[in-house]
């Protein structure tokens, strides 16, 4: 098997990763992450979740590389990681009562071969109505601030929902692992 590699530098997409116990590196791709005119969310993920991967190809020319990027969807518009409380106040309170669509787009980049599997994987969170005390005392508590749509959904965030939908729920989380197995298989490395 070829080694692997997290182009990334999220704490949670290494736990995520650590599950299939199989040995990685990660390393943090320097991208520029910025939204093309006319590309929706989902083109958007893919593309870069590719350019992570393909970034560090040329350092680790013998790897498989794991890119992957995520974004939330609300009536239409993409929220980023609100990276303080005002924004992540705003984002829980335009969600409150509606549904957030989450995509997320993997890549697998096989860095001898040039092959690159490139997927996007959606998860669908329904939020009850949150009032203004309920965001607040989320907020204090958990401080998602480097998180799109200003929650952790493996911590105290679930509480803030009603329901969710999807086939891969660590999809949410920022790594599709259902969809990531798939792709490793397709490049013969065994799990379990």
């Amino acid at each position: 098997m070829l080694p692997l590699v997290l182009a990334s530098s999220s704490p949670y997409r290494r736990e995520l990763l650590a599950r299939l116990r199989l040995p990685f590196t990660w390393s943090t791709p320097a991208i520029d992450e910025s939204r093309k005119p006319e590309e929706d969310a989902s083109e958007l993920v893919q593309r870069l979740a590719r350019e992570k991967a393909q970034t560090l190809a040329t350092t680790y020319n013998q790897h498989l590389i794991i890119g992957s990027d995520q974004v939330a969807v609300l009536a239409g518009q993409i929220l980023g990681k609100p990276h303080d409380i005002m924004r992540a106040t705003a984002q829980l309170q335009a969600a409150s009562g509606s549904s957030v669509h989450f995509l997320t787009g993997l890549a697998l980049l096989n860095s001898t071969s040039g092959r690159c599997q490139v997927d996007c994987v959606s998860f669908t969170v329904h939020f009850r109505e949150l009032d203004e005390n309920s965001i607040k005392r989320y907020l204090e508590a958990e401080q998602p601030f480097d998180c799109a749509g200003s929650f952790k959904a493996e911590g105290l965030g679930v509480s803030l929902f009603r329901r969710t939908e999807g086939t891969d729920a660590t999809s949410l989380i920022g790594l599709p692992l259902i969809r990531l197995v798939d792709m490793l298989r397709q490049e013969g490395v065994q799990i379990p």
